[in-house]
């Protein structure tokens, strides 16, 4: 066997591999002997059909497939002791009428090469770090929110402005029949506030679904519909009132505050509001290293200039993927995933030289850290170390999460060096300035 490479240029290149007869007959000719133990033909005894036969009927069947994992296996260790690195993976030369019965059969294989280009983490313009604080009217907000959830329920005659009205929707045109639930301070049509403020139990309302209610992808759930067909909704429903309630809300006591944060975890409303303030600030800091590895991203793609093959992705894409690609359709998909590609190569390099690994030991106590959230949510605050070690091994043992949570592992390993190198300015914003700044 021989192979050579011939560079076309800086980004693509073909590797030419001659193979003799030396290189896989032998192996032809074992395969084929274990087919003739095996063969049942009409007219032969197992094990006593004559070789003729058996190399005219599978001879080039298993020719040309050992032919081709000799092919994969020696290019595979040809790019890896050459240091090549390459885009995608070598194609295939289009060699029509090939000849297999040659004494030698040579090959030729494109290659797209990765191109060289320098990564500066100290970048010139400073990018801006969003420090997203909880104000005091977002703070107040929550206490009320508190307040509410863990008020009680008192029973009213009639409906006033603030109160929480069972009842019944129907129509019989839109098939709604749904037992529901409506907050008067939810409700953000004037004339239907209007419609039920004083009704009593029993009563019959006539509403608009249009405008309803101040955040329109609740009314699907308050009609029982779906979200597309509450998208769209514009009809007059019936209501009709089965319960009225006002909800007093708690008292900012002890009690309350036991509920909340575990016996004497909190003792006064100032502790309240500064841990709700600790809470929320530590949720935004998320949303702002996203907003920052992001934005970094962006800059690296915008500022570190380099070529790619793009004839030979746009080829390898139409002859790899799923289905055959036109042309057209390859071009198209080359450009959809040239930017992805592009901050593919610069992570990879900037991974590669600062050394950033992700260690068995940090992604289980990572895994473990995901865990301990996720049952935060459902209530269980303080799991036992055990429990936590043999979720974490479950989760290690499926390779798809073990991928998804490297992939986070490392992203945060990056977002760390891009603190420590690259050029930020820290900009404080409450997150209602934050949103309207971000996201407009």
């Amino acid at each position: 066997m021989n192979i050579t490479k011939e560079q076309i240029d800086d980004l693509n290149a073909v590797v030419k591999v001659a193979l003799t007869k030396e290189d896989y007959q032998d192996k032809v000719d074992t395969i084929l002997k274990d087919y003739r133990k095996q063969a049942n033909i009409p007219g032969f005894r197992k094990g006593q059909v004559p070789m003729g036969l058996i190399k005219k009927q599978y001879g080039k069947a298993v020719l040309v497939d050992e032919v081709n994992k000799l092919l994969q296996d020696n290019l595979n260790k040809y790019l890896t002791e050459e240091k090549l690195d390459v885009l995608g993976n070598p194609l295939p030369k289009q060699q029509d009428d090939f000849d297999w019965d040659q004494e030698e059969l040579a090959f030729e294989f494109e290659l797209g090469i990765a191109p060289e280009f320098e990564v500066s983490l100290k970048t010139k313009k400073a990018i801006t770090h969003y420090k997203i604080t909880a104000d005091k009217k977002m703070i107040t907000e929550q206490v009320e929110r508190i307040q509410k959830q863990y008020g009680k329920l008192v029973s009213k005659e009639a409906i006033g402005k603030a109160d929480e009205v069972s009842g019944q929707f129907v129509s019989e045109v839109a098939e709604i029949d749904h037992k529901s639930l409506l907050e008067m301070d939810k409700l953000k049509g004037k004339k239907a506030i209007e419609a039920l403020t004083g009704k009593k139990v029993g009563d019959t309302v006539t509403l608009k679904t249009k405008g309803l209610l101040k955040e329109d992808h609740l009314l699907s759930s308050t009609l029982g519909i779906s979200a597309e067909k509450a998208e769209k909704l514009d009809i007059e429903v019936s209501f009709t009132i089965t319960e009225i309630n006002e909800r007093e809300p708690a008292e900012l006591n002890q009690e309350l505050f036991d509920k909340l944060y575990g016996k004497d975890g909190i003792t006064s409303e100032k502790e309240l509001r500064d841990r709700i303030k600790e809470d929320s600030e530590k949720q935004f800091e998320q949303q702002s290293d996203q907003k920052l590895l992001n934005d970094i991203t962006e800059h690296f793609i915008e500022h570190i200039k380099f070529d790619l093959p793009s004839g030979f992705l746009t080829k390898w894409i139409q002859m790899t993927g799923e289905k055959p690609l036109s042309e057209e359709e390859a071009n198209e998909e080359y450009k959809k995933s040239e930017k992805g590609l592009r901050y593919q190569l610069i992570e990879g390099k900037i991974i590669k030289e600062n050394d950033l690994q992700v260690q068995f030991d940090e992604l289980k106590e990572f895994a473990k850290g995901f865990i301990k959230s996720q049952m935060a949510q459902f209530g269980q605050l303080d799991p036992q170390e055990e429990e936590l070690d043999n979720i974490a091994a479950r989760v290690l043992g499926n390779q798809d999460e073990v991928k998804r949570l490297s992939e986070q592992l490392m992203s945060q390993k990056l977002l760390t060096l891009y603190k420590e190198k690259t050029n930020l300015k820290t900009k404080e914003v409450t997150y209602e300035n934050f949103v309207k700044e971000v996201y407009g």
